[in-house]
Parts: structure tokens; sequence; C-alpha cells
């Protein structure tokens, strides 16, 4: 079981590494009539880039986000080689997020995620094979990861039988929660009924009052102002 951990662990910061290497390979491909077809990155797509003839590209909040998280994924995936016990939590929730995320904007309209304002022309553009592989390695990373947890986590459990692995806890809140939600007692119609009737009066008093007071005081201000 040692070394499926040891494997898991490695596949999983090998799955986010290869994902962050492909933003530098093509993401999305444009026809612009009047000239051969081009090419984006997700490098470029991320923090925007300069192209031919002086153009400025917008860059796209959503693949920089994306790229941010798979860095994260990389650099915290590198972190549990250090048997730190709280990054092996976080490395594949980031690789899962950006995965998840990715996969949304691939299946998306490439107009949504983005900007294409300084190329005219544009008739065509789409997502490569790119962004689904890299959709897939994040995914694959993730849950590389989340074995590696859990069977580092029964690895540390295994001999001592008051500790319990992280489903057997997550089985027990369910059942404590369970438990506590049987033990709540519901009120009858008559009581909320009631209780709605007492809330409205009580606001409505507290309403008069306060319309009561804001015009004295208004009527005093006013007539202080007048006798000054």
């Amino acid at each position: 079981m040692k070394t499926t951990n040891k494997i898991s662990q490695i596949a999983a910061i090998i799955c986010a590494v290869a994902a962050l290497v492909l933003f530098f390979f093509p993401f999305v491909s444009f026809s612009v009539s009047g000239s051969a077809s081009m090419e984006l990155t997700g490098a470029q797509l991320a923090v925007g880039d300069k192209l031919e003839g002086g153009m400025q590209l917008y860059k796209s909040a959503h693949i920089t986000f994306c790229g941010l998280l798979t860095i994260l994924a990389v650099a915290f995936g590198a972190g549990t080689f250090a048997k730190s016990k709280k990054v092996k939590y976080v490395a594949p929730a980031f690789a899962l997020t950006g995965g998840i995320y990715m996969l949304v904007i691939y299946l998306s309209r490439v107009g949504r995620f983005v900007d294409t304002r300084p190329l005219t022309g544009v008739t065509g553009r789409s997502f490569t094979v790119t962004v689904l592989a890299v959709v897939l390695l994040l995914l694959a990373a993730g849950v590389f990861g989340v074995a590696h947890l859990l069977i580092d986590d029964k690895l540390a459990v295994a001999g001592d039988k008051e500790k319990l692995t992280i489903p057997k806890r997550i089985v027990r809140f369910l059942r404590d929660y369970k438990s506590e939600v049987k033990k709540i007692v519901w009120p009858g119609v008559n009581e909320v009924v009631k209780n709605t009737v007492i809330v409205l009066i009580i606001c409505a008093i507290i309403g008069a009052f306060i319309w009561v007071l804001d015009y004295g005081l208004s009527s005093l201000v006013d007539y202080i102002a007048t006798k000054l």
C-alpha cells in the first residue's frame, strides 16, 4: 500500500505539471477573413499579449484564474513531499476546482471567455483539444491527489483502533447530524401563525414609534430654525 500511495502522489504532481505546460500551447483557434487562421496560447490569454500590427490582446480573467489554480495545484502538490499534513488536503482541491472550471470554459462559447475585439473580420473561433487535455490532466491530478490523501490517512491510523479514517469520520458525522436533526421539535401551524402575528404587531409598533419620533424631532428642528 505504501508503494501505491507513493505512485498516486507522483502521478498527481506529474499531471498538474503537464497541465501547466499545456498553457503554453494553443488554446483558441481563430479564422480571420483575408488572412490565414491564427492560434492563441493559454499563456497569451492569461496575461495578454501584443499581436501582429501592435494590437493589444485583452487577457481573459477566467483563463488567468484557471492558470493560477493550476500553478497552486503544482505548488501544493510538490508540497506533499514535505510531509505537511495540511498541504495534502489543499492540493487536490485546487486541481479539481481548476479542472471543473476549465471544463465549463471548454463546453461554453469562446466569446464568453475570450475577448476578440482587437481582431477584425473574425469569421470563426473554437477551443482546441489542448483545453480538453488540460481539463483531463487537472481532474486526474485531483483524483490521484484524493487517492494519496485517503491512502496516506489509512496508513496513518493503521494499528490504532481509536483513530478513524476520513471516510469513517464522515460517516460518523452524518450519523450524528441525522440523530441531532431528529431531536428538533418543529412548531405546529397554530404556533407559527401566533408567532408571526406577534412579530408583525411588534414591527408595526416599533415602526410607528420611529415615525412619531422622527416627525417630532423634524418639527422641533423646523421650529428652532424659524426662531433663530
